[in-house]
């Protein structure tokens, strides 16, 4: 296998514990060839605890603080900068990596280096560290991730991997977003190639996704399972789509993302990213619980987006947008 190293750039917001569990499973690594960089983005500063790990790791681990808060798209972007070895990791500041993650990983690149993201296996896990499985787990595997049978493209099919790329990869994304995107590893190439978007607090992973994709990347999906993926209640994610304001942005996403594909002459994958059948569902599912809040204004957003491929935009709007 071809000495290569993994930057594993974590950006730091969050509860100091999760952190230092998330940098213990890198250093349990089996494989050594790994380099660590935490960049934190004003919480508590931690810079005697990483002191303390200087001796133990040979250099392998960075502690960064940034001089003034970036948030967290400008956190991320931040790592981008970061960025010096192969392979790359944007792992969460709360997940954990399994021992064999940095050899899986490896292994993967070196047998098909063409892929510029790597899937690996992921198992779910809740705040306390205990295995959870959720609906929007159960989605993400057995309604929208790709059934290995329908797909023998590039001769990965005889290795139990999977190599999707083009409009079928973003029409497969746009339809439900399957990956887990803490635990993907990028080729340096690819992931320093585009930058998060500012304008989106919560689906900037999937803008950055579809546009590596239009851009010719593919991913390689291997099952190994090697990462643990902290599910939280209380995350930024869960909270903007309690308010409904993460359906405000994902709407205004959709469509954007309709016509661009249209311009690409990807007409499918406008279709999917027109209808975001996945994510009108996803609204469905927290509607009841919005109609019993005092204020019924996320509500009216949560029914507006389920209910109306274009979230009730009038015609003339719809056409605006470029999706009429």
């Amino acid at each position: 296998m071809a000495d290569v190293t993994v930057d594993v750039l974590m950006p730091y917001y969050g509860d100091p514990e999760l952190l230092r569990a998330a940098v213990r499973s890198v250093l349990a690594q089996h494989d050594p060839h790994w380099r660590l960089t935490v960049v934190d983005d004003g919480s508590v500063d931690l810079s005697d605890w990483f002191a303390g790990l200087a001796d133990k790791t040979n250099g392998r681990v960075r502690y960064l603080r940034n001089p003034h808060n970036l948030g967290v798209t400008g956190n991320f972007n931040r790592c981008l900068e970061l960025v010096e070895h192969e392979l790359v990791v944007l792992m969460g500041c709360d997940d954990l990596l399994l021992p064999d993650y940095v050899g899986t990983v490896r292994r993967a690149h070196d047998a098909a280096p063409e892929a510029g993201i790597i899937q690996p296996g992921v198992v779910l896990i809740d705040g306390a560290g205990n295995p959870v499985w959720t609906l929007v787990d159960a989605a993400k595997r057995w309604i929208y991730a790709p059934r290995k049978r329908r797909h023998q493209k590039h001769g990965y099919q005889k290795r139990g991997w999977l190599m999707l790329d083009g409009e079928d990869l973003a029409a497969s994304l746009l339809r439900g977003d399957w990956l887990y995107f803490p635990s993907l590893c990028w080729t340096s190439a690819a992931i320093t190639s585009v930058r998060f978007r500012e304008d989106l607090r919560v689906i900037q992973d999937l803008a950055l996704l579809i546009e590596l994709v239009v851009g010719g990347q593919r991913l390689l999906v291997d099952d190994t399972v090697c990462f643990q993926y902290r599910r939280h209640v209380d995350s930024t994610s869960s909270a903007t789509a309690l308010a409904g304001s993460r359906f405000t942005e994902a709407e205004r996403y959709f469509l954007e993302t309709a016509e661009s594909m249209r311009a690409h002459g990807w007409r499918r994958a406008a279709r999917v990213a027109r209808r975001h059948l996945s994510s009108r569902l996803f609204a469905l599912t927290l509607l009841p619980g919005a109609l019993r809040a005092p204020d019924l204004a996320a509500a009216g957003t949560l029914a507006r987006h389920a209910f109306t491929p274009s979230g009730g935009l009038s015609r003339s709007r719809r056409r605006s947008a470029g999706t009429a």
